[in-house]
């Protein structure tokens, strides 16, 4: 068995009249982020962290911003599509552990839906998907409430 990993990260900044979604989920605030997508970064995060780990390049080159058809689209569409192209290099998920960088919302209550969503869409149990939740202690663009980021680390394996 081969097995592999990879780092993902991603950050996008927090505007009035967007809903927030995070691991799949929307979560009940009063902003949401911004981006080309829905903006999911736990979703971008492991999508990265997975490409990385097969050596796919990352989620801006196979899912481009500047792609009218990826508009406002769902970040689970996205992460389905990553977990096919791992597939056609003959790997499967093994594991992933992320974390969440935000000051606003509380987001453990959200944690157990995250992880039966990504279970659901990557298709490996949920005890495979460890996500944690942190603050900054208000310091930096996450502290000032601006942003919110995320890392996120995958397992692959190739039988």
């Amino acid at each position: 068995m081969k097995i592999k990993v990879g780092l993902g990260f991603d950050v996008h900044r927090l505007v009035e009249g967007r809903d927030l979604w995070l691991g799949g989920v929307r979560i009940p605030h009063t902003l949401g982020l911004l981006g080309h997508s829905d903006a999911d970064v736990l979703i971008h995060a492991i999508c990265d962290a997975l490409l990385g780990a097969a050596n796919l390049r990352d989620i801006g080159y196979h899912f481009p911003d500047t792609a009218d058809e990826f508009s406002g689209i769902d970040s689970k569409i996205l992460l389905r599509k990553t977990v096919a192209l791992l597939q056609e290099k003959g790997y499967g998920v093994g594991n992933i552990d992320a974390t969440v960088c935000a000051e606003r919302p509380k987001l453990n209550p959200h944690i157990p839906a995250m992880q039966a969503c990504l279970s659901e869409v990557m298709g490996i149990p949920v005890d495979d998907i460890s996500i944690k939740a942190t603050t900054t202690e208000r310091l930096g663009f996450t502290g000032r409430e601006e942003g919110i980021s995320a890392y996120a680390v995958a397992l692959i394996c190739k039988n």
